[in-house]
């Protein structure tokens, strides 16, 4: 008897069973690999180019920029923001994207920086006068360590309307200081309703004064 011939059909079936294992495998590393669509790339990438088409409404705020907020300079170009992360005041993580619909100013500080605390109870004068649905002044907060240090700071000066925006990690300084934003403490940004920066500054200024006031009524008039 011919045992070769006999095991031929099942040698043919072995191997034909190994080539589909194979291609099933390739497919389905293939779906697996694939992107899900879900990533957020392309919205970041219409944003980015929808802020970048803001040069006139930055060059409008840098110009609208005097006095006491000379130092602000035009965002050239704007930017999107809109991914930067913190906590909100009840220490959940968000972004910028959730302050969406209202201009911010963004302000990041730390309780060792003295320029920063000089300009705190202005920054609070500011919130509680002109605060809103349409403008928020965000402080973030950025110690290392625990909330107890500038919590007890905010709380001996007496400041009332700011909400406690707190960054620990210095994730979103660095991240400023990659995009070249940040060159110490304080910074602030000047960002309008969806996310785009139009104009920013180092070092501290007099939040509270007319030429601040009128700096945010420009780019809101712009909007």
């Amino acid at each position: 008897m011919d045992w070769k011939k006999l095991n031929m059909p099942a040698t043919r079936l072995i191997l034909a069973a190994a080539v589909a294992g194979i291609l099933a495998g390739a497919i389905a590393v293939y779906v697996r690999s694939a992107p899900d669509g879900n990533n957020g790339t392309p919205g970041a990438e219409v944003a980015a180019a929808s802020c970048e088409a803001k040069t006139a409404n930055a060059a409008a705020a840098g110009a609208a920029a005097k006095g006491a907020v000379a130092a602000m300079l035009a965002a050239d170009p704007p930017q999107s923001l809109a991914d930067l992360a913190f906590n909100d005041p009840d220490g959940k993580p968000i972004t910028l994207a959730a302050l969406s619909g209202k201009t911010v100013l963004m302000n990041l500080w730390a309780t060792w920086c003295a320029p920063c605390r000089a300009e705190m109870p202005a920054l609070d004068a500011l919130q509680q006068e002109i605060g809103g649905p349409d403008f928020e002044v965000v402080a973030v907060n950025v110690d290392t360590g625990s909330d107890e240090k500038p919590l007890k700071f905010l709380d001996e000066i007496g400041v009332e309307a700011l909400g406690f925006y707190r960054d620990n990690t210095l994730g979103l300084f660095n991240e400023l200081k990659k995009r070249s934003l940040a060159l110490g403490l304080p910074v602030t940004l000047l960002i309008d309703e969806e996310g785009c920066l139009l104009a920013h500054m180092n070092g501290p200024a007099e939040w509270h004064a007319e030429e601040a006031k009128a700096l945010i009524r420009a780019v809101q008039d712009n909007d």
